[in-house]
């Protein structure tokens, strides 16, 4: 049994902060370090992403599964969840299917329906690196640059770039596992499926991801749930508006 990889920072009430499609723990350490302040904080890198194991297979309902061999392994019992995005969807459908593992939930830009997809232009940008050829993370850019105009993006892509060898380049994540399996990310939960402990959702002012029309569908999975915008912010509303996200968090998980 392969356990994910995790940075474990504080003490207290577990909370677990899982990461968005092509991200990683590292891209939460600043917010960690503050959660962990009061809270035993779990970045984890999911299954094909970060220092995580690869695997050829990529489907929540497996995602889900290795959370399970996590918190058995680290001996958990209850515990909340952050989720962006992905890891957002992740962490919806563990509480409908764990609802016992878990206290309070927290869905970071993400509505618990189907999106179809819609990362083909990163997809791009990702195989038209050879790193047979490049050799510095200004030459990745400089690819990522044809296919992608928004620098916010490129960087998140980068920070996925690290040296294999000496002279090598790679990816950190799976590309083959997730462009093959790049439909599963947008599944959406199971008809009637529920989970009825306390859950927030933060969406993005500026973000087209969760709809007014959402709100419906989220209040039949989640009746007691309530959604806050995070203004200023996109899909990225975790690093464009730390603050607020932060503080919405930290009120809500301390009641």
């Amino acid at each position: 049994m392969s356990i994910l990889h995790s940075l474990i920072l504080g003490k207290g009430e577990p909370l677990l902060i899982l990461h968005g499609f092509f991200g990683m723990g590292d891209n939460w350490k600043t917010l960690a370090n503050k959660f962990a302040e009061n809270y035993q904080v779990h970045v984890i890198d999911q299954r094909n992403h970060g220092r995580s194991f690869h695997s050829e297979d990529f489907t929540f309902d497996l995602l889900v599964e290795d959370i399970i061999d996590y918190l058995e392994y680290h001996d958990l019992v209850t515990v909340n969840f952050l989720g962006h995005s992905m890891g957002g969807k992740v962490a919806m459908l563990f509480a409908i299917t764990y609802p016992h593992l878990v206290h309070k939930l927290i869905v970071a830009d993400i509505a618990p329906r189907y999106y179809p997809p819609h990362h083909q232009f990163i997809l791009e940008a990702l195989h038209a690196v050879d790193f047979s050829k490049v050799k510095s993370r200004d030459e990745v850019d400089d690819i990522f640059k044809k296919y992608i105009s928004e620098f916010r993006i490129r960087q998140f892509l980068l920070k996925n770039v690290y040296r294999k060898t000496k002279e090598q380049l790679a990816y950190r994540f799976n590309l083959k596992s997730l462009s093959i399996n790049v439909e599963e990310v947008g599944d959406g939960l199971p008809p009637f499926s529920q989970f009825e402990g306390e859950t927030l959702f933060l969406k993005g002012e500026n973000s087209g991801y969760i709809s007014h029309d959402d709100e419906v569908l989220i209040k039949t999975h989640f009746p007691n749930s309530r959604i806050v915008i995070i203004t200023n912010a996109g899909h990225w509303l975790h690093a464009e508006n730390a603050s607020d996200f932060y503080q919405n968090i930290f009120d809500f998980l301390k009641i």
